[in-house]
């Protein structure tokens, strides 16, 4: 973990501070006023999956972690997390946030059972008039998550205040994140964005031509995030092949953050149309213990398209021409993540279909890149801009009364595997009656769950 230096000089750190604040002065005025209004603090605590892994991962290490320890809520809003944390015996917390909604926190720390226990600072934690404020603390805790963990690059704060304020040894909750990156099949929403486009085709709009925009509306389209819920069914991939990336929050540097690639290696279990690249993240809550003696509680939380529903719901990133995969292949390529001057990220990715021989051979990112430059009929790629979201909420779960089929989706299994599921879906057959009817044979209910048949909360 890296901290500062307890032995250096307020002058020094004070430069510091100051050219961090830099750089994120200039980017919020709209960020926080959104996030000063109860509305939008609302829609986060309604959220059940978030507040009740917040609120479990903080109780359930009450006497490991929070007991009479300094706290520091990064990006406050509502105050819910410092009231967690004096629930789990935190000594004081000192609760930070920039936006309006922090005169509103304050009269909520007033109450009795937080009466002199919570600090509201009302400023950015980069603002070099924090550290007059705050002491080192103990334990940090924020929610600075966006969509695909990165949006809105509140996880810099996160971290300046672990560089600035957190004492060596300290916790920090959530203590990490990974982002989950798969391929994805989905005719219906490629369909559907390219219609919007094809709008800017008419030639006699009003006795108006609108094909000149045609080009600007295609790119602009197909380079926005679609968020919203998806079927785990249009999951093209086998489920260790999900490319991950994890942000250790105990060690990760702002570098690190602003500038990082994914490889992306994907084994087909599906043949059919790829469509674009899902994509979600997973939380875990694993802090060291404070406490001898008192080991502490891990949790985690997931917003992948088999878990609950979040607010932050999954996104999908639309190629702009889909890519056709047998199953078997491996497609594989890489993502980039490198942050913009809208609390966000521009995306691009570059991917090439493979045979599964010829991928083993391929041993290094420099040469995968060559193999594209000689085989462009099979290379995809795409660029994106995280700020950019769409929404799309036509996915309401999955049917409880039949279990969903590859097929229903455009993927086919290969044979052999779709004659293994008649061998593997029943366990045993009880003996036929002779006296039955021929047409009537009494078996035993296959014992196989079928994630299918889980509908979303």
């Amino acid at each position: 973990m890296s901290h500062a230096s307890p032995t250096s000089s307020e002058g020094s750190k004070k430069q510091r501070m100051e050219r961090d604040d830099e750089d994120v002065m200039h980017r919020d005025p709209s960020y926080f006023q959104y996030y000063s209004q109860l509305q939008h603090q609302q829609n986060m605590l309604q959220d059940y999956v978030r507040t009740s892994t917040y609120h479990s991962a903080i109780t359930q290490n009450s006497a490991s972690v929070f007991n009479g320890q300094l706290a520091m809520d990064v990006g406050a809003g509502s105050g819910i997390l410092s009231f967690f944390a004096i629930q789990a015996g935190a000594r004081h917390v000192y609760a930070v946030e920039a936006s309006g909604v922090a005169e509103k926190l304050r009269k909520m720390a007033q109450q009795p059972a937080y009466a002199g226990r919570i600090t509201v600072v009302g400023r950015k934690v980069e603002d070099p008039q924090a550290a007059a404020i705050i002491p080192q603390v103990d334990v940090i805790v924020s929610e600075p998550i966006g969509v695909l963990l990165v949006h809105e690059r509140m996880i810099e704060s996160f971290i300046y205040a672990r560089d600035h304020f957190l004492r060596p040894g300290g916790a920090m909750l959530p203590s990490s994140g990974t982002i989950q990156l798969a391929p994805l099949s989905d005719a219906a929403l490629w369909n559907e964005t390219l219609t919007k486009a094809r709008f800017w085709q008419q030639r006699s709009f009003y006795n108006v031509d609108l094909n000149p925009y045609f080009e600007a509306a295609f790119d602009e389209l197909f380079s926005a995030p679609v968020v919203g819920c998806f079927s785990p069914n249009t999951l093209m991939a086998t489920e260790e092949s999900t490319a991950q990336h994890i942000v250790d929050f105990a060690t990760v540097t702002m570098d690190q953050l602003r500038n990082f690639d994914i490889p992306l290696q994907w084994n087909m279990r599906f043949t059919g149309l790829m469509h674009g690249i899902a994509g979600w993240f997973d939380l875990a809550f694993a802090p060291p213990s404070l406490q001898s003696g008192v080991p502490a509680v891990s949790s985690y939380m997931s917003t992948g398209p088999h878990a609950p529903a979040t607010h932050w719901q999954q996104i999908r990133l639309l190629l702009r021409q889909p890519l056709a995969v047998n199953a078997g292949q491996v497609v594989r390529g890489i993502m980039r993540m490198r942050i913009n001057d809208h609390r966000s990220y521009d995306m691009d990715a570059e991917i090439i279909c493979l045979d599964a021989d010829e991928s083993a051979r391929v041993n290094s990112m420099a040469a995968l890149l060559a193999l594209m430059k000689s085989h462009p009929t099979r290379v995809r790629s795409g660029k994106w801009y995280l700020q950019e979201q769409i929404y799309n909420y036509s996915y309401t779960g999955e049917p409880l009364d039949q279990p969903a089929k590859p097929e229903t989706a455009n993927l086919y299994l290969p044979v052999n595997a779709l004659l293994a599921e008649s061998s593997t879906q029943v366990t045993s057959v009880a003996p036929v009656d002779p006296n039955l009817p021929t047409d009537f044979v009494i078996g035993t209910k296959s014992q196989t769950t079928n994630q299918d048949q889980i509908m979303r909360q």
